[in-house]
C-alpha cells in the first residue's frame, strides 16, 4: 500500500487574475457552476456544510445546493437534525464545493435563515413521494434501535400519506447570505491561485490571497 503522504497531484488546468474576475461573485460563482456541469463533475451541487454548536464545536456533512441567486445560496434539511438545531442556536455556517475534475473550489462563509413556507412547500412537493415519505419517517440525527424502525415508519407514512404526502413543519429551507467567497483554482508547484470578495456594506472587496 503507498503511503498516505506520498499522494499528490500536480494542478495544471487553469488560471486566476484579480483583474479579470466579476465585481460581483455570483456571476462567478453561476459561470464555474455551469463549467462543473459540463465538466460532468458528479453532483456538481453537492457541498460541504460546516455548523458549529454553543460551545463552538464544528460538525460537517455534504448537502445539495438547491439555488443560488443575489438573496444567497438554498439548502433544504430537517430543521430537528443536529445541523437544524445548531443553526438555531449559531446561524452562521461555511460551504465548500470541490470540483476535482476543473481543480477548483469555492469557498463561502456567510448569515444562514430559514426561507419562508411558500418556498419550502414549493421545493417539497417538486421532490419525488419517496423522499417526502422519508422526511416524515427519519428523525434525522436521533438515536434509532435499528433499521426495521425506519423501514416501520416508512410504511407507517405511506399508508396514511399515500402518494401527496404534505411537508412537515419539521422540515424546509435555509438560505445562506454570504459575507465571503473564495475562488480557488490549483495551479503548479502549489503555488494556487486565491480570489477573495469580501462583503463592505453593500459592496464587495477583491484581493488576493497567497497559497
Amino acid at each position: 500500500m503507498n503511503s498516505i503522504a506520498q499522494l499528490r497531484k500536480n494542478y495544471t488546468l487553469g488560471q486566476l487574475s484579480e483583474t479579470e474576475v466579476p465585481n460581483q461573485p455570483l456571476p462567478f460563482f453561476q459561470l464555474w457552476f455551469d463549467q462543473a456541469i459540463k465538466a460532468e463533475c458528479p453532483e456538481p451541487n453537492s457541498m460541504t456544510l460546516a455548523t458549529a454548536d454553543q460551545a463552538g464545536n464544528p460538525s460537517a456533512r455534504i448537502v445539495l445546493l438547491k439555488g443560488a441567486d443575489e438573496n444567497g445560496f438554498t439548502f433544504f434539511t430537517n430543521y430537528e437534525s443536529q445541523k437544524g438545531k445548531e443553526l438555531a442556536t449559531r446561524p452562521h455556517a461555511a460551504l465548500l464545493f470541490h470540483w476535482h475534475e476543473l481543480e477548483r473550489q469555492v469557498r463561502i462563509k456567510g448569515v444562514v435563515e430559514k426561507v419562508d413556507s411558500a418556498e419550502s412547500d414549493q421545493y417539497f412537493h417538486s421532490r419525488p413521494p419517496a423522499s417526502r415519505i422519508g422526511a416524515w419517517a427519519s428523525p434525522q440525527s436521533a438515536a434509532i434501535p435499528n433499521r426495521e424502525f425506519l423501514e416501520a415508519a416508512e410504511q407507517k407514512f405511506k399508508a396514511e400519506f399515500g402518494e401527496n404526502p404534505p411537508r412537515p413543519e419539521h422540515w424546509g429551507g435555509y438560505r445562506l447570505r454570504p459575507t465571503e467567497i473564495e475562488f480557488w483554482q490549483g495551479r503548479p508547484s502549489r503555488l494556487h491561485d486565491r480570489i477573495h470578495y469580501q462583503l463592505k456594506g453593500e459592496h464587495w472587496e477583491i484581493s488576493r490571497l497567497a497559497p
